[in-house]
C-alpha cells in the first residue's frame, strides 16, 4: 500500500521514538551494512532513516555523507511500498535520470531498498544497496537476503530502543 500522507506524523513519531537519529556509529549496524554490501556485491550499503527533511544514515559503507535531503532520496520512494524497491538503471528511469545523486557523486545507477518496518507497520527507513553500474533485476534470493537483513536491522533497532528505555527508567 502506498505511504499515506495523513499517516506521516505517526510514522515520524515512531521513528523519533527509537532515539537513534544523529547517534554515533554502532558496531551492530555497521556489520549489517557490510554484510549487505558483500552479499549483493555492491560498493555502497546504507541503513537510511527518513525524517521530515532528510535521510540520515545510521550505518554506511562506501559513502562519505552522513545524510542527504529527503527531496532527492531514493529511499523515500522505497518506504512508499511494503516490498523491496528496485531501480535497475537510474539513468534510464525518468523518475531519477536528473537526480543529483545520479548525475553527480555517488553516480547511482542501481538501487535496491528494503523498507524498515516497525511492529505497527510504519516504514521508517530502508536497508539499501547501491551501485554505480546498472544491474539486471534482483534475483529472488537477493531480494530475500535484503529483506532478511532489513528485518535484522529492525530487530537491532528494537533491542537498542529497549536498552535505552530501560536505562531511562532506572
Amino acid at each position: 500500500m502506498p505511504l499515506d500522507p495523513s499517516d506521516e506524523p505517526a510514522r515520524l513519531s515512531e521513528l523519533k521514538g527509537y532515539g537513534v537519529l544523529d547517534t554515533p556509529n554502532e558496531a551492530e549496524f555497521d556489520a549489517i551494512v557490510r554484510e549487505a554490501a558483500a552479499a549483493l556485491g555492491v560498493p555502497i550499503a546504507l541503513i537510511s532513516l527518513i525524517d521530515e527533511n532528510r535521510q540520515w544514515f545510521k550505518a554506511r559503507v562506501g559513502l562519505e555523507p552522513q545524510e542527504t535531503p529527503r527531496s532527492i532520496s531514493f529511499c523515500t520512494h522505497a518506504i512508499r511500498g511494503p516490498d523491496v524497491f528496485v531501480v535497475n538503471d537510474a539513468k534510464a528511469d525518468p523518475r531519477f535520470a536528473e537526480n543529483p545523486l545520479v548525475t553527480g557523486d555517488p553516480n547511482i545507477r542501481f538501487y535496491a531498498g528494503a523498507p524498515l518496518r516497525t511492529a505497527s507497520g510504519k516504514r521508517i527507513g530502508t536497508l539499501c544497496v547501491i551501485d554505480s553500474t546498472a544491474r539486471p533485476q534482483l534475483t529472488e534470493q537477493d531480494t530475500a537476503r535484503l529483506t532478511l537483513l532489513a528485518e535484522k536491522t529492525m530487530e537491532a533497532l528494537e533491542r537498542r530502543r529497549q536498552r535505552r528505555n530501560a536505562a531511562h527508567a532506572a
